[in-house]
């Protein structure tokens, strides 16, 4: 088990496998010219396989494949597959903007994929192209409608715009009334060197919950499982669905955070907002370095995973962004 200073343990990775993007979120990549990361420095399937394999065996219990966009990796489907039958007492689970996966999703289902998170910050078509820079709405839309036909359980991830998108706040209430899906707001966070974060910009979670009290009924859900995100998530007694919401800035979850990324370049981040990271991929490709040594060095990284809300009281004071790599590239 992998365990650090304060007592938490890591039972939750967050493995990005690529950073590449078929969309243009301004609040994601605020830089039109994105420098992607050269090819022979991403993580092969293989070096993810390796990886996973160790973790595996440190009381990881919770992958979830990030982006980028990850449906626009080849044969992720493959890859996919072979992780299910390889771990099978893995939860793996993936974050998609759902613009690619239309033809793909009985596929997830025969593999075993329970349940997907999909980006979605807007249900206006307008809006949705100026701020993903693509007309793919109804696409996501339709290939949300059939995941649920064929079983695959939603969480719509909204990033919370004010003066974006809060004044569709009540449409949003309304498609977790009228579906068995979770709707989860995420405050803005100030993430990346050219973020575009601004202050008038922020929507705090407080802020969104009494507001979606005066639409329908929110009744809190205690999160049994040890394995669980950060979100606050909240029945829907007069509907099918969920609400939910994640308050990284106003309401921090570090006490409780379970949680490792890897980036897609093969760097460990233990904290969303530290800029300090470990190189893992000379390590996993190395034939000098076995399983128990990358083990020891996932403890002794461990070990110094900071508080984040400490981080960001910090940084705050002293320059616009928290961390300086875009969300892109740390696969959120």
């Amino acid at each position: 088990m992998i365990k650090d200073n304060y007592g938490r343990a890591v039972s939750y990775l967050r493995l990005s496998i690529t950073d590449r993007c078929n969309l243009n979120c301004f609040y994601c990549r605020p830089c039109r010219n994105t420098r992607f990361i050269p090819h022979n420095e991403i993580l092969t399937y293989e070096d993810m396989f390796y990886l996973l394999e160790v973790v595996s065996r440190m009381d990881v219990q919770k992958v979830r494949l990030t982006g980028g966009e990850p449906f626009v990796r080849r044969d992720i489907l493959y890859f996919l597959n072979r992780l299910k039958n390889s771990f099978p007492e893995l939860d793996i689970r993936l974050t998609t903007n759902a613009t690619l996966i239309a033809g793909k999703i009985r596929a997830l289902k025969d593999i075993g994929i329970k349940g997907l998170n999909i980006s979605l910050d807007t249900l206006d078509r307008e809006k949705y192209q100026r701020i993903t820079g693509r007309d793919f709405l109804n696409n996501v839309l339709t290939s949300i409608d059939r995941c649920l036909e064929v079983g695959i359980r939603v969480k719509i991830n909204v990033v919370a715009l004010k003066g974006v998108n809060d004044h569709e706040l009540e449409d949003f209430v309304n498609m977790a009334l009228s579906r068995p899906l979770d709707v989860r707001f995420i405050e803005f966070m100030p993430i990346g060197q050219k973020t575009l974060w601004q202050k008038e910009h922020f929507w705090s979670s407080d802020e969104i919950l009494q507001s979606a009290q005066k639409i329908t009924e929110l009744k809190p859900v205690a999160d049994k499982d040890m394995n669980h995100g950060p979100a606050r998530i909240y029945s829907l007694p007069q509907g099918q669905g969920r609400i939910g919401v994640i308050s990284p800035l106003s309401n921090h979850f570090c006490l409780t955070c379970n949680r490792f990324r890897i980036t897609a370049d093969g760097r460990l981040r233990t904290c969303l907002f530290s800029d300090k990271d470990y190189r893992l991929l000379p390590l996993i490709r190395s034939p000098r370095i076995n399983n128990d040594q990358l083990k020891k060095v996932l403890e002794r990284a461990g070990l110094k995973k900071p508080m984040g809300h400490e981080i960001m009281g910090r940084n705050n004071k002293d320059r616009k962004s928290i961390c300086e790599r875009v969300m892109s590239s740390i696969g959120g």
